[in-house]
């Protein structure tokens, strides 16, 4: 997939200021500091469209980029950080189900989690909601560069087992430094957007 342009559409708060065309959706949920805005920045070729931190928590919004005019990828809120009022957890928390619950643009969810640790139960609680809501159960594990790559076997295997994934080919390793796996990814996206059977038409 060539990405000709790029576009923030809408920062939502709320279910209101979501976009009101039929754009087709691919979403990304996951842990705080996963590397959701990272990856999408790394996917599109921007250095700052998605604002990154080191700090757990910057995405407090669901965010809509879209990408050729054709469909949008869309940062949710990370959940389970833990150094936050449970007030605010409980917002965000509102935000991510009201968008994964009422959001019929909605055409793939990823689950993205980080490839040096064991995913949590937070995280198998995602991914279980994933494959009863009818998605296939794409894995994106980042920042694979952080690990030595003789081990790859052993990470992939950890969140496969944890998550109970059968077919360890949903499971992408990916790095947003050195953009192990993006033209993987950009392929998958640009199938589920062209091929999948879409209740919009």
């Amino acid at each position: 997939m060539k990405i000709k342009s790029v576009n923030l559409d809408q920062v939502a708060g709320f279910k209101s200021q979501y976009p009101k065309d039929n754009l087709k959706e691919i979403a990304f949920a996951g842990r705080s500091n996963v590397g959701k805005s990272s990856l999408i920045n790394a996917l599109l070729g921007r250095k700052k469209l998605a604002k990154i931190s080191s700090k757990p928590g910057k995405t407090r919004t669901v965010n809509f980029y879209s990408v050729n005019d054709k469909f949008r990828l869309v940062d949710l809120p990370g959940y389970g950080y833990a150094k936050v009022s449970k007030k605010e957890k409980g917002k965000w928390n509102d935000i991510i189900n009201t968008y994964l619950n009422t959001r019929d643009n909605i055409e793939e969810v990823f689950l993205v989690v980080d490839i040096r640790h064991e995913p949590t139960n937070q995280d198998l609680e995602m991914y279980n909601w994933i494959l009863q809501a009818g998605f296939t159960g794409f894995v994106i594990a980042t920042k694979y560069d952080k690990i030595p790559k003789s081990k790859i076997d052993r990470y992939i295997k950890v969140i496969k087992e944890k998550l109970n994934i059968k077919d360890s080919g949903l499971i992408f390793a990916f790095s947003s430094e050195n953009k192990h796996n993006k033209d993987v990814l950009l392929e998958q996206i640009e199938v589920i957007i062209n091929y999948k059977e879409s209740d919009f038409n």
